[in-house]
């Protein structure tokens, strides 16, 4: 394991907290949870910890060598906080860079250069053809349309641009109507017969910042595919509105590589009563490779990492065995938590509570889960807890993370942390997702909420009810 320059100072840092004796109850008493906020907001460490990652691994997409530093920082820093069994898993992730050409031109009648776009490659596009790809850019608002262009989209260049829906009041949900473009842009425009593709950016603000993220990819199914800035989107769309032929040149160098070997880091708090039942906290550590992922999800996985210090510090024995997993390859498959799931089968009926932070280190606003009936109760009570912190729900949802749905889909009680999202999309997947867009004392309330969840999880007399299964199975024990 290499050792990096930081791992001393971590390790003081880490460490250098006066050990508080206290034994946690079934949800925590008001005396046990004022300890836990007293050290969090007293001596928070998570943007420490999240400035050193972003330090040592900024671009950190699955099988690059930002992610390898990712996998050896999150171990060293496990080992410093003092976890037991601390230890990489394996998994086979995809690797796709971006290269260094990400080109969209405006041609004039001439066909010459006339103005550079703000595009970047959507993750999994494959390149253009040296020397580029000429076409004329047709506009479609969904995949209707584009079927219903015919033979008009051979050998063009289709322009994805439904905007997400500013008037929804929830961000997740306009993203959720607008993603299906990024996501089946380029296979879809492939077989339209076009030459390329744009997909307006997925976010709501108004800037001159694409934002990347995966698209579905198929080889040699799938037409080079670029996000373009919502400020050029609305350019582009304005050209067109003129009724004029609009021209473009797209290059692109970005490829595939064969799939790599990973890994998922784990750390554990054993229980103290029932050290085989499994309390998991944990987030993704890979990110895509525009800016330094603070946000997605760097925030989640020190978080994580926040919620076993705070109880080590205060010196917190859970009864339940608290395990903080981070996994590799969310953003571009999902092969991280696809080996946990494989890897932990066996013991899947011993995981009593997973919860994941995946939805960037702004200010708590509560947290969504699998569970329904007394055991949302239970959650509910536990939450109520937190209000002062932040916490104003606990409610019941279907899908609560992409990294718990593995282990939800075969009976697990799932949760996901919910922070406020006015802003997630501003910087999501772009060159904005930066250590300088993330308040300390937002994410250290984060942190602070999700220790509160897992201890008191930890702790019950009851575990919380399983999920049901659609075909009855049960995970062996």
């Amino acid at each position: 394991m290499q050792t990096h320059p930081f791992s001393i100072v971590l390790l003081g840092l880490l460490l250098s907290t006066p050990p508080r004796a206290s034994q946690a109850p079934q949800v925590p008493a008001p005396t046990v949870l004022d300890a836990l906020a007293k050290e969090a907001l007293g001596n928070p460490r998570a943007h420490t910890l999240l400035t050193q990652l972003c330090s040592v691994a900024p671009k950190r997409l699955s099988g690059s060598k930002g992610a390898a530093a990712a996998v050896e920082w999150a171990q060293e820093t496990m080992l410093a906080i003092g976890l037991k069994n601390v230890r990489k898993e394996p998994c086979m992730v995809p690797h796709w860079e971006r290269g260094t050409v990400e080109r969209l031109t405006l041609l004039n009648k001439e066909g010459e250069a006339n103005t550079d776009l703000s595009v970047c490659a959507l993750g999994g596009s494959p390149p253009t053809p040296p020397g580029g790809i000429e076409a004329v850019v047709l506009m479609v608002r969904s995949f209707d349309e584009l079927t219903q262009l015919g033979e008009q989209a051979r050998g063009q260049a289709i322009f994805f641009n439904r905007p997400m829906d500013p008037t929804l009041s929830d961000p997740f949900a306009a993203y959720s109507g607008a993603v299906d473009q990024r996501g089946g842009a380029g296979v879809a425009a492939f077989k339209a017969g076009a030459r390329c593709a744009i997909v307006r950016s997925m976010t709501l603000a108004y800037d001159d910042n694409p934002h990347t993220g995966a698209m579905r990819y198929e080889k040699d199914a799938c037409v080079p595919t670029v996000a373009i800035s919502t400020f050029d989107a609305n350019e582009l769309e304005a050209r067109l509105a003129l009724n004029v032929s609009v021209h473009v040149k797209l290059e692109l160098d970005c490829r595939w590589f064969a799939d790599e070997p990973s890994f998922n880091v784990v750390g554990e708090i054993p229980g103290s009563e029932l050290p085989k039942e499994i309390v998991l906290v944990g987030g993704h550590l890979d990110a895509w490779d525009l800016a330094q992922g603070a946000h997605d999800d760097g925030a989640g996985c020190v978080q994580a990492l926040e919620v076993a210090r705070l109880i080590k510090a205060l010196k917190l024995q859970p009864r339940r065995t608290l395990r903080v997993v981070l996994w590799m390859n969310e953003e571009n498959g999902g092969r991280g938590s696809a080996a946990y799931r494989d890897l932990h089968r066996e013991e899947l009926g011993l995981h009593v509570f997973a919860l994941e932070s995946d939805r960037g280190g702004f200010a708590p606003r509560g947290f969504e889960s699998s569970s329904t009936g007394s055991s949302l109760d239970v959650l509910a009570r536990i939450g109520e807890k937190l209000g002062a912190y932040g916490v104003g729900f606990v409610n019941h949802s279907a899908h609560v993370g992409a990294d718990v749905g593995p282990l939800q889909a075969l009976g697990v009680p799932c949760a996901g942390f919910v922070p406020d999202s006015a802003r997630y999309f501003d910087v999501h997947h772009s060159a904005l997702d930066t250590i300088a867009s993330v308040h300390p004392r937002e994410l250290e309330l984060g942190a602070l909420c999700m220790a509160s969840m897992c201890l008191s999880v930890a702790n019950l007399d009851k575990p919380l009810d399983r999920i049901p299964l659609p075909s009855g199975e049960k995970p062996k024990r």
